[in-house]
Formats: C-alpha cells, structure tokens, sequence
C-alpha cells in the first residue's frame, strides 16, 4: 500500500519545487510511474479474501479494480488539464495538480480502508479538493450554484451515515470490515432499525447517485473543468457503488423488502435520464445524464445481492469509469476549439479531425455497450440477475438499452457528421497529446476483454 501512497503524497512537493517549464512533464511522468506500479495489485495471488494487509489497510477483488483505476485517472488528468491550465500563472497551475494529487490519495485511502469509519472520514474528504476545482476552474458562473448542489446534497446524505456507523459500532463493537462479515445477523425488526438501514445506504445512493437525487451530478459535471468531469464520472461515483457493497453485507434481512422502492427508482431512472439525453443540446449535459443512467443500472445489482448482481455492477463501475471519462476529453477537445458546448453549434467535425472521429466512434460504442467490450459484459450480467429476481424489469432494463445506443449514436452523428457549419474555419489540429490521452482510456478497456477476471470481484 505505501509504495503507492508515498509517492502519490510526494507528488505535491514535486509539484511546488519542480522548475517551472517541467512542471507538467514532471507530475505526468512521475504519476504515470505510479499508476503502472499499482497495477500489481491485480496480481492478487490470494483467490478469496484479503491481501497486501496491514492494520488500517488492505486490497480484496473488490477494490483492487477501483483502486488501479484511481491510480490510473491521475496522469490521465494531468495529461488532458495542459492545455487549458496553460495561460494560468504558475501559482495556480501548481495548486491545481496539488488539488488532483490530494484527491487520489484521498480516494486510496477511502478505497483501500479496512475501518468503515476511515472509510467514511476518506468518502467525505474527496469532497474539498473536488469542490474546490469545480468552484475555482469551472468554466461558467453557475459553478457556485454546482458547487453548492454537489456539497449540500452529499452532505445531507452523510449525516445520517456517519449516526449510523455510530450505532453499528455501539451494537457490535467493531467496525472493521474484515470482521464485521462474521459477526451475529441483526434482528432488524422495529420502525428504527428501518430509519438505520435507510441511513447506511442514502449516503451511497446520492453519490452515486440515484434518480431523484441526482440533480447534484449534472450541474457538477458540467460547470467542472476537465479534470473535475473526468474525476467525478470515473472515480466519485464508484465511491457509491463501493460503499454500497460493502455496507450490504450487514443489512441483509431487512434489505429483501426495503430494497424495492429504490430499485424502482434506479430502473425507472435509467428510462428517464435516457430520454432526457435523447433531446439534450449541451454535449458536457448528454455524457453527464448518461452516467445516471448507467450508474442506476449499478444500483439495481447491488441491491437484489445476488453474486452476478454484485459481479456485474463492478464490471461496469470499472468499464463505464474509462468510457465516460473519454467522452469527457473528447467533449473538452471539441470545447477547446469550438468554445462552445452546443452540440448543433459544432458539428461535421469528421471532415477536419478525421482521427478524432475514430476516439468519437470508439467511445460512443463503448457507452452504448456494444460487444465484446467490458460494458456489455456488465450490462448483460446485471439485466440477467435483475431479470431473474424479478421479470418485470426486462421491461424497463430492454427499454433502457435501446434509448441508450439511441443517444450514444445521436451524440456521434450530431458532433462528427453531416455538413461542415461555415462558422468553423480555422480549427486548430488534433495534438499527440489527445491522442495518447484517448487512447490511455480505450485500450485499457478493449484489454480488458482479453482479461476480464481482473475485475470480476468477488465470484472471480
């Protein structure tokens, strides 16, 4: 664990001591060493159970994926922020990597916690450095309305958590994640009990989040810099799902019937923010939206608990975590030229970045799940789980992917074909560093379909 924490945390006076003109290619080249140290996590040689272990933290099948793509989200970021950071004084374009740094330590420590109350303290932590971005480098004004939806709703969905751990940890005395899943079952049978299982849930469900309390996430998204929609689609709202499965362990009797009203929540949303993105001008918006939708696929597994469910939503925590995030850098390099987030304003682009349109293309396919890629895979499982708890939910699951490939391919037809607008004369040429920025994003994820067990979790 600490040979990716120290260096992590020694970033940030790398940061602030390195000459000026190396500061990029210091941090990029510094933090990609450490995302390609922790991809030895996934070497787990342990088939069940915990590895790397020490007293406050530890990898499982669960959070190794998690933890190797937070690492992996930090040069990505650094790498897409160059360009726009540019004109900044040094001062803050320093602050800034600082900010991003402390972020992914924050989420390894959350990720690799082994006390839910570390965890806990780590899950509200993330929420400084994210807001501070979104406040100080969002592109409009209403990044203080963002930022203020993005605290308040988190905030009021923790408190109750925080109660609730206070509780757990009065009534078993531990709460360490290691021994909590051996401990007595609860008898949760009075009106409390049902207030406490709401408590140790409502937390994860905003942030990651559920329709209905999701209004915080598209106006995050979209008033965040780069940086800001890249970490928040990949990363914060995994923080969610991963709560969520680790907390399920201890809610089990109860959960079979309290489960259904957010279940209904989650599936209709995935109907709900699909057609809301069938008719979305703002191309930052459509992504955003997009992410409830496949994120309210991943509460609906978590929440029927069944082994596939469980497999299924990591699968596509991880999958949806790459893809998403390349929308985000392709909609910022359109931004970038255009300035201009309206998807009518730029459009035709295939005739002037012909290789961007490829990323385009890869990644629209990506989102709407096409075979073999790792998002099918996740898709398939949570639908077959949900559609053999109950099969009502093929109605709505079957409904949703349809509106999802019906969007995925109107975001790329929209923003790569038809006629060249007459505004759009002298765009400047797609850079290497896009490039490999994209393709950071994309070729982990059709890796992964030569390799899946990586992220398979626990049934792996």
């Amino acid at each position: 664990m600490l040979k990716i924490l120290i260096p992590t945390l020694m970033l940030i006076p790398t940061a602030w001591l390195v000459p000026a003109k190396w500061l990029w290619t210091t941090t990029l080249g510094q933090s990609m060493m450490i995302a390609l140290v922790s991809l030895i996590w996934l070497n787990s040689t342990a088939e069940t159970g915990w590895s790397t272990l020490n007293p406050y933290m530890a990898t499982d099948p669960l959070s190794t994926p998690l933890l190797v793509l937070t690492c992996w989200l930090l040069p990505l970021m650094i790498l897409a922020s160059q360009n726009h950071m540019s004109p900044e004084p040094k001062n803050r374009q320093r602050t800034y990597i600082s900010l991003l740094t402390s972020l992914q330590v924050f989420l390894i420590l959350a990720f690799g916690a082994t006390e839910i109350i570390m965890f806990y303290v780590m899950f509200e932590a993330t929420l400084i450095p994210t807001l501070i971005i979104i406040t100080r480098w969002g592109n409009q004004t209403e990044r203080l309305n963002a930022g203020t939806y993005f605290l308040f709703y988190t905030l009021a969905g923790s408190l109750p958590l925080l109660i609730a751990l206070l509780l757990l940890q009065n009534e078993t005395g531990t709460l360490s994640m290691i021994t909590l899943q051996y401990s007595k079952p609860f008898q949760l049978l009075t009106f409390g009990d049902k207030l406490w299982w709401a408590g140790c849930l409502v937390a994860f469900l905003v942030k990651m989040p559920l329709y209905g309390i999701h209004l915080w996430l598209p106006k995050a998204h979209v008033e965040a810099p780069i940086a800001g929609s890249m970490v928040l689609a990949a990363v914060l709202l995994k923080l969610g799902g991963y709560g969520m499965m680790r907390m399920m362990i201890m809610l089990d009797p109860l959960t079979k019937e309290l489960s259904y009203p957010f279940i209904i929540f989650a599936l209709w949303g995935i109907i709900m923010t699909g057609s809301i993105c069938l008719r979305q001008t703002d191309l930052k918006a459509l992504i955003a939206y997009s992410s409830v939708s496949h994120m309210g696929l991943v509460a609906g597994g978590i929440l029927i608990q069944t082994p596939w469910g469980f497999t299924g939503a990591l699968v596509l925590m991880i999958a949806h975590g790459l893809a998403s995030s390349a929308l985000f850098c392709l909609a910022n390099t359109n931004y970038e030229r255009t300035h201009s987030r309206t998807m009518i304003l730029a459009r035709g682009l295939q005739m002037v970045l012909p290789l961007m349109t490829t990323w385009w293309f890869i990644a629209s396919l990506a989102n709407l799940a096409l075979p073999p890629l790792p998002n099918l895979m996740g898709e398939l499982m949570i639908i077959t789980s949900l559609f053999n708890w109950s099969w009502w939910t093929i109605l709505l699951t079957g409904a949703g992917t349809m509106i999802t490939a019906g969007y995925s391919l109107y975001m790329f037809l929209m923003t790569q074909r038809g006629p060249l607008p007459s505004h759009i004369i002298a765009l400047a040429p797609s850079h290497s560093r896009e490039h490999l920025l994209l393709a950071l994003h994309l070729l982990p994820l059709m890796l992964l379909i030569l390799k899946p067990e990586l992220v398979w979790g626990w049934t792996a």
